[in-house]
């Protein structure tokens, strides 16, 4: 009972120093992957980069301890930190205080969705998500994550638009027209020591090498050069009045905002009376309408101002009392001499400060990360954003379990391990509810950390605790030294990390499994990559397309019309060309008879009863019929009265023992006859065949010709 509440008492058997020392090792090795990656994961999330680190520091550790597998990785990951931005964007401004809130809520419903799901043994729950879907959807959401971290390579700052591909050709139309180089120089310098590295030697920390060097670059060249400036440093008169602009846009869309929220709670005050005036409701929801078209129209106000804002580059000038002055690029007075950096204006969301307007002269860097591990606290629970949020949750706990369980079981194949995935569901759910108490984002298993535990010997959980441990000593001690860490840096530790989740052979391996789970991969990978970021319609369409397919299947099963083939095998007369008897039919019908397909194969013997008039008995293969309901039952009777009234024999073999049991209670059985039923398919054809050529009228003895006795080629002007 102990092992079953705490597997990980199971590390200790037979632990020895060896081991210990063996899994510090590979925990070391993991965290120094780990430090970076969660960071770049959290700005990916849409959060402030330490969060990584606090998503870092207790998930680890708990799904270590009450997972089932000894080297699973778990903490931040590309698809899920994804999810988590195009799930909040909605909702709140990225980075905010409301939207760190809810990724922390989000964390908190991910885990008890998961942890219900283990407990409740239902991880079965995860085959919803079939292979191809997961592959069209993982694939686009790879190039999705991928490029979305153009803006940061380049330098650029723009407005996210309605779809993905939009903010895309932003991002590129900005990069055109102005890219700060040693933003890209940091991100080239970046990617050519990882992948250097990676193939120099695979055991080496690449992506921790590439950070420290990096960050030491950055601090000792002034990679970032940001200032506070009053407005009245800004020399331009058109540029400050641009400012004041953008500032009036701002105080507008919070007073709009404002209104609707009163006017959304007036509402929902009024629906709640029993008998409210449906004419005053009417009114107020025209009014909002109004509101909501005056909030669009003021968004795409602010979002023009802000852009010719962000376009504008300045030089700087030092002033006569030292100060300096920032003149438009252009704009510079003759023989004045300026100190040669491109200076750009910090824009954001939000109404700028004029006396502390935030001007950059250098590239992005981390910036100030707070010293310390995160306070226990419970996540805020409010039920209104609960509601909003349990669609994606349940997407999110899915998907995240899925490439979980896909990592954990690949590793069991290697090392012998038993993995119990309602065991792994419980520690994912842990890692999720105890981590959003310390304030951490939702997080699931990493392909990429895994591999690096597996590679570096790890035994047991024990190399996820050190882990852990370690990212608790970084938080306490280090964070200083990521200050300087260029936020270019961190974008391409992502691109790298995404690159082998695009899988091209996986759309082909579909195609050749099966055209539909081809088809229906390609098209949750358009569907994902057009939609974004509403991601989880690629999930959804993939979902129904797949329901979609198998409903169909089900309702037009494969029944087939058997004969004798060149080895002595009954096969089907269609697929290898054979002949046909015509006073017997031998029909296999393969899957569960129910009343979506009952009618599909009454269809089916009526075409061979029309395209046989000289059809003397009709057998049925029940060896593929797994399940019988009512409906199916009822209609297999009729279809044998209708049978026996044309003067057909209706026989059937091979019947399973539970279709059997249906028909007895049913009275199936007694109405067919046990003389009809037959244990063995060839045993069945021989006494039909010798009944039926015992008849008056029919060839006397056995049927030496017959293609359910020899085997006969089709031939298209006569059958037997």
């Amino acid at each position: 009972m102990l092992v079953k509440i705490f597997p990980f008492l199971l590390w200790f058997k037979g632990y020895k120093k060896q081991t210990l020392r063996v899994d510090f090792i590979s925990g070391l090795t993991v965290a120094m992957v780990l430090i970076p990656q969660s960071m770049a994961y959290a700005q990916l999330a849409g959060l402030p980069p330490y969060y990584g680190l606090y998503a870092a520091f207790l998930p680890p550790l708990i799904a270590a301890l009450f997972g089932s597998s000894n080297q699973l990785a778990t903490g931040p990951v590309a698809i899920v930190s994804l999810m988590t931005a195009a799930t909040l964007e909605p909702l709140a401004t990225m980075g905010g205080e409301m939207f760190i809130a809810y990724a922390v809520l989000l964390a908190f419903m991910v885990g008890v969705f998961q942890f219900l799901l283990g407990i409740l043994r239902l991880g079965l729950v995860i085959n919803f998500l079939s292979h191809p879907v997961v592959n069209g959807f993982t694939t686009a959401a790879a190039i999705i994550i991928a490029s979305s971290q153009l803006s940061n390579v380049f330098g650029v700052s723009v407005d996210k638009a309605d779809y993905h591909y939009q903010t895309i050709i932003r991002v590129i139309q900005s990069a055109f027209d102005y890219s700060h180089l040693p933003t890209i120089g940091m991100a080239i310098l970046a990617i050519v020591i990882m992948v250097g590295l990676r193939r120099l030697n695979q055991k080496l920390p690449n992506v921790l090498i590439a950070v420290v060097v990096t960050t030491v670059l950055s601090w000792a060249v002034g990679f970032h050069n940001d200032k506070r400036i009053s407005i009245d440093d800004l020399a331009s008169p058109a540029v400050r009045e641009m400012v004041r602009d953008f500032n009036g846009t701002q105080v507008d869309y919070i007073r709009l905002s404002d209104a609707r929220a009163d006017l959304n709670e007036i509402i929902d005050k009024l629906q709640k009376q029993k008998n409210y005036n449906g004419m005053e409701l009417i009114a107020l929801e025209n009014e909002l309408a109004v509101l909501n078209f005056q909030l669009k129209e003021n968004k795409h106000q602010a979002h023009l101002v802000r852009s010719k804002l962000r376009d504008l580059h300045f030089s700087a000038v030092t002033s006569q009392n030292n100060g300096l002055i920032f003149y438009s690029h252009n704009g510079v007075p003759v023989g004045v001499e300026a100190d040669g950096r491109p200076w750009r204006l910090k824009i954001s969301n939000k109404p700028l400060d004029e006396n502390s307007l935030l001007i950059m002269g250098g590239g992005s860097v981390v910036g100030s990360i707070p010293e310390g591990i995160p306070r226990l606290s419970m996540p805020i629970i409010d039920f209104e954003i609960v509601s909003r949020l349990l669609t994606y949750a349940i997407i999110i706990s899915l998907l995240g379990f899925m490439e979980a369980i896909a990592i954990a079981k690949a590793m069991a194949a290697k090392t012998g391990q038993k993995l119990n995935v309602n065991q792994e569901l419980i520690g994912q759910g842990l890692a999720n509810i105890i981590g959003s108490f310390g304030s951490s984002y939702p997080v699931s298993g990493s392909f990429s950390r895994s591999a690096v535990n597996l590679q570096s010997g790890a035994i047991t959980g024990m190399s996820n605790v050190f882990s852990s441990l370690v990212v608790m000593i970084t938080l306490l001690f280090f964070t200083p030294l990521l200050y300087h860490l260029p936020q270019a840096v961190l974008a391409c530790v992502i691109m790298l990390a995404v690159i082998g989740l695009i899988n091209i052979k996986g759309f082909v391996h579909a195609w050749k499994a099966k055209q539909s789970d081809g088809v229906i991969s390609v098209i949750s990978f358009l569907v994902t990559l057009g939609m974004a970021p509403n991601l989880e319609l690629g999930i959804m369409v993939g979902v129904v397309l797949s329901l979609g397919v198998f409903l169909f299947q089900r309702m037009r099963p494969k029944v087939s019309r058997l004969s004798m083939d060149s080895v002595g095998v009954l096969r089907c007369v269609d697929s290898h060309n054979l002949g046909s008897c015509r006073h017997i039919a031998v029909l296999r019908f393969d899957g569960i008879l129910f009343f979506v397909n009952s009618s599909f194969l009454d269809e089916e013997v009526f075409r061979i009863r029309s395209s046989s008039p000289d059809l003397r008995c009709l057998l049925l293969v029940a060896e593929g019929i797994n399940g019988l309901d009512s409906s199916a039952e009822d209609a297999l009777s009729l279809l044998v009265d209708r049978i026996r009234s044309s003067g057909v024999r209706f026989t059937m073999s091979r019947v399973k023992d539970s279709v059997r049991q249906v028909m007895e209670r049913t009275g199936l059985l007694e109405k067919i006859g046990e003389e009809n039923i037959y244990d063995s398919t060839e045993a069945a054809i021989q006494d039909i065949s010798s009944r039926i050529h015992a008849e008056p009228g029919q060839e006397k003895g056995a049927c030496r010709g017959c293609p359910l006795l020899t085997y006969v080629p089709r031939v298209e002007t006569a059958e037997n």
